[in-house]
């Protein structure tokens, strides 16, 4: 059983994990053609912060030479702490062919959310903490130089990455400032494995059959999905039987025109209202099973529950689902009310009436977790598949008393590290950040994190 469960796994997580695809670009001439810059964000996190919302006011890229070019001019909110370890779209735009070497943020309005899981249920800080920048500054403009420039080509595409870090950017002074923030930017590529979207959820808008279909993405903005006999989609589903209503997972990499090509897409429900957010206590009185959890995102019918712990009712609920794997593999590894722990990432799909939500669907949902990696830990089985520990103090950590074991395979993705051999050898603790799903372990039935995709994340280069 553990076996084929570490099989089934390897086989979704690999898909997780790795992406494939080029980013071509090609010469101007005398008035050279604008290339195309896209925008990601993600997080390394802080114990029980469930929620770090910051308004993106804009992004500008500073060329070497003085110029300037716009990637972000609409503001935008962006709740970090839900992007441990993932990585959303967060805007693309034309840019005139330059050689960049920072990128200017400006930055207002941080509001902080918190549990406090001593509680029963756990509870929210209430009101949240309404943070402030250095010297009361709102908004805030912060520069940072990528580590090496960002250059855009005519008629190229390039990346950039942002992660806030909100262990330091939540940071506060004798007089409750926060000092931070801290961010970390990088050129990237779209086919990079850090420069491909990993957390992409939205409405089905339309369908343009067999080629692409639209979604309403996150931060306002409808984004068109193309698809190729490559797509992997979840079982039952495919271009031709997608119809609205219908909420939509993909996973991919942007295109020179703004559009992304899926990797992976999965149908996650066809109901028209959900919750999705992080479970903090599970209950079962006699049968009857309730799951308490941080919403971050919900329709538009539900949005009043958004940051916020709300307790649902799934004693009814007979469908679990784990995103991207087909049913049969889901049998195995999500079945029940029994298999939510809490620090999983779930999202719960059903009906709204009469100002109640009756929750049908419920699909485990990759998720990030962030630690420092514990010296001696590690296991080789072969090459990369084994295991390792890392101390977390996060939710995920919540469970096992602040360590949390990270199953790899061969198929695992290790960035910035050459593989879990180097892992092994490492003398010192180095942070570790873990892309994939958090389950228990079919034959201790401990928490454990499978991992499509291990990184030793770089360091912020401006404060």
């Amino acid at each position: 059983m553990k076996n084929f469960f570490g099989i089934a796994l390897l086989v979704a997580l690999t898909m997780m994990g790795m992406g494939c695809g080029s980013s071509n670009s090609s010469s101007g001439g005398n008035n050279p053609q604008p290339g195309s810059v896209f925008a990601t964000a993600e997080d390394a996190p802080l114990a029980s912060v469930v929620g770090f919302n910051v308004t993106i006011n804009s992004i500008t890229l500073n060329g070497q030479d003085g110029t300037t070019a716009t990637v972000l001019s609409t503001p935008t909110s962006v709740d970090f702490a839900r992007l441990i370890g993932l990585r959303a779209p967060l805007a693309f735009n034309s840019v005139a062919p330059d050689t960049y070497i920072s990128a200017t943020f400006v930055l207002a309005n941080p509001v902080i959310d918190y549990v406090n899981m001593g509680t029963n249920p756990p509870s929210l800080n209430n009101p949240p903490i309404a943070g402030t920048f250095p010297d009361n500054q709102n908004p805030y403009s912060l520069k940072v130089s990528f580590p090496r420039p960002m250059v855009v080509a005519p008629n190229g595409l390039a990346g950039l990455k942002m992660e806030m870090d909100i262990r330091d950017s939540v940071a506060v002074d004798q007089n409750g400032q926060v000092t931070g923030p801290v961010i970390y930017i990088k050129a990237t590529k779209a086919s990079d494995p850090d420069g491909q979207v990993t957390d992409l959820t939205g409405g089905l808008v339309s369908v343009n059959a067999p080629n692409s279909f639209v979604i309403q993405g996150p931060y306002g903005r409808q984004l068109t999905i193309d698809v190729s006999d490559n797509t992997q989609f979840n079982s039952g589903w495919n271009i031709n039987n997608l119809a609205t209503p219908a909420i939509v997972g993909v996973q991919g990499r942007f295109q020179a025109d703004g559009s992304l090509m899926a990797d992976g897409v999965e149908v996650i429900t066809t109901a028209h209202s959900f919750v999705s957010g992080r479970v903090l206590q599970v209950t079962n009185n006699a049968g009857d099973v309730q799951v308490t959890m941080w919403v971050g995102e919900t329709g538009a019918d539900m949005v009043s529950d958004v940051d916020s712990i709300q307790t649902f009712d799934i004693t009814a609920v007979t469908q679990y689902d784990v995103c991207f794997f087909d049913n049969t593999l889901t049998q195995l590894v999500f079945s029940d009310s029994s298999s939510l722990i809490v620090g999983q990432r779930i999202f719960v799909g059903g009906s709204y009436g009469n100002s109640t939500f009756t929750p049908q669907m419920i699909s485990l949902r990759r998720q990030g977790v962030y630690g420092m990696f514990n010296v001696g830990s590690v296991t080789v089985t072969n090459d990369n598949a084994g295991s390792f520990t890392m101390a977390n103090d996060g939710l995920a950590g919540y469970t096992t008393n602040g360590t949390v074991t990270v199953d790899t395979f061969n198929g695992t993705v290790f960035f910035n590290l050459s593989g879990l051999s180097q892992l092994q050898g490492e003398t010192t603790s180095v942070p570790i950040v873990a892309r994939g799903l958090l389950l228990k372990d079919p034959t201790t039935g401990n928490p454990t994190f499978y991992a499509g995709f291990v990184a030793d994340p770089p360091q912020p280069t401006g404060n």
